[in-house]
């Protein structure tokens, strides 16, 4: 298992149009990954409904996690979280990542 922690930069957290490019993101890559608060349960991360429904506010840790080998996907995952994706040049989540 991989994993890696992100501090969310996005001024509303991960709600919205945040977690909208985030989610179309995770599921571009094809790979499954969970997406958890600190000593919470994780949850699906392809999942709009599952990720807003945490709550995720700016600034706070989340752990992503994931098979081993994908590394990679990881590691795009946390500079996208690492971005404030409610500023207006923001990515918007269609390129997405690959597996590696």
């Amino acid at each position: 298992m991989a994993q890696r922690t992100a501090v969310v930069a996005s001024r509303v957290g991960l709600h919205a149009r945040p977690a909208m490019i985030f989610t179309n993101a995770v599921a571009a890559t094809g790979v499954p990954v969970t997406l958890a608060r600190p000593g919470g349960e994780p949850v699906d991360a392809s999942s709009i409904l599952f990720v807003m429904s945490l709550g995720v506010p700016h600034g706070e840790e989340v752990t992503l996690t994931t098979e081993d080998g994908a590394e990679r996907v990881l590691d795009e995952l946390v500079t996208l979280l690492e971005t404030d994706l409610d500023a207006q040049d923001a990515p918007t989540g269609a390129s997405g990542g690959s597996a590696s």
